[in-house]
């Protein structure tokens, strides 16, 4: 894959819909650790990194427009090193927490906080590495 500056280097981006891009990329900046990397006008969009993966924060143009109350079309998992202090660093900065960090059978503690637009995202620490079929899950392919 060519390399360009004006994209981020993901191969897979998220572009999440904010009422206020700039509130938004101050929120996910505190309360969840990203970085931005590059600005697309006061309030159009902004490309945030995350370690070696990416999310675009969009704005309401058009027919775009963030989850309604209630209403859950998507979530967002983030691996990160420490869920328990990630966790609190969100809850410390107004994320409502929707799930307390849980370790899991397949080798993960999760947690999944809410962000000030509805937006899911499910923050995962790698505890150890399980094959799939110990927890009931199938390993399709290798890559």
């Amino acid at each position: 894959m060519k390399a360009n500056r004006s994209i981020p280097a993901a191969t897979v981006i998220p572009v999440l819909i904010y009422p206020d891009v700039r509130e938004a990329v101050a929120w996910l900046s505190g309360a969840f650790g990203f970085v931005e990397r590059v600005r697309i006008g006061e309030n159009h969009r902004a490309q945030l990194r995350f370690g070696d993966g990416a999310v675009i924060v969009g704005d309401v143009r058009h027919d775009r427009r963030p989850p309604r109350s209630g209403e859950v079309t998507h979530s967002v998992t983030v691996r990160v090193e420490n869920a328990r202090a990630h966790c609190e660093r969100a809850r410390a900065h107004g994320a409502v927490i929707l799930m307390e960090p849980t370790d899991f059978e397949y080798g993960e503690r999760q947690y999944t906080a809410q962000d000030t637009a509805g937006h899911q995202w499910t923050f995962s620490e790698t505890l150890a590495d399980v094959a799939p079929e110990e927890w009931g899950g199938e390993t399709v392919s290798s890559e």
